[in-house]
């Protein structure tokens, strides 16, 4: 059985961690791979990255607000989100149960439904009301996982560092991956 994965991604700084995920999640013949994008993460997507977005991800995208897209009801059965990056605004919509896109309406499944949401924030500094917002999405049972790399297996490269983070998110969406050397492995 395939492993139903949501991939979100926000206008938010940071579309360069989103286009490592998806080119490891896209590749896997056991992941289905659903993917929907905030109103501006094609244009932060064009400037970090170069490109079109929806070229990117090479299958469909789910449009802002198509909520016939599967993983949009609980019923569907998807197993985990991760959104990627996460701008302050979407965390506080999914934080306080605002279902007003594709995007933080899979969210809401997935808190409702008690499954896996991995949500990803790019921003610095973190100021009260997102501090608080973050907490929110914890209590509610997301996992709260910052794009902050790891620096103990020594990257050498930007993408070296990116994939300490997405190795991270892959760990808690139960993907299998190598794409970091293991705290303690040789």
């Amino acid at each position: 059985m395939k492993k139903k994965i949501v991939v979100g991604i926000t206008g938010a700084s940071g579309a360069p961690y989103a286009r490592r995920l998806l080119g490891v999640l896209r590749d896997r013949e056991d992941v289905e791979l659903g993917v929907c994008v905030s109103q501006t993460a094609p244009e932060v997507w064009a400037l970090e990255c170069g490109g079109d977005l929806r070229e990117a991800v090479g299958g469909p995208v789910w449009g802002l607000r198509d909520y016939k897209a599967p993983f949009a009801s609980g019923s569907a059965g998807w197993h985990a989100m991760a959104v990627v990056p996460c701008s302050m605004g979407t965390a506080a919509r999914i934080a306080h149960g605002v279902s007003d896109t594709l995007l933080t309406r899979a969210a809401d499944v997935m808190l409702k439904e008690r499954r896996t949401l991995v949500v990803v924030p790019r921003e610095t500094p973190l100021g009260l009301v997102h501090l608080e917002n973050l907490t929110q999405l914890a209590r509610l049972g997301a996992l709260v996982l910052p794009a902050m790399p790891s620096f103990y297996g020594k990257p050498a490269t930007l993408d070296e560092a990116i994939d300490t983070v997405v190795g991270r998110i892959l760990d808690h969406l139960g993907v299998e991956h190598s794409l970091v050397r293991r705290w303690g492995a040789r």
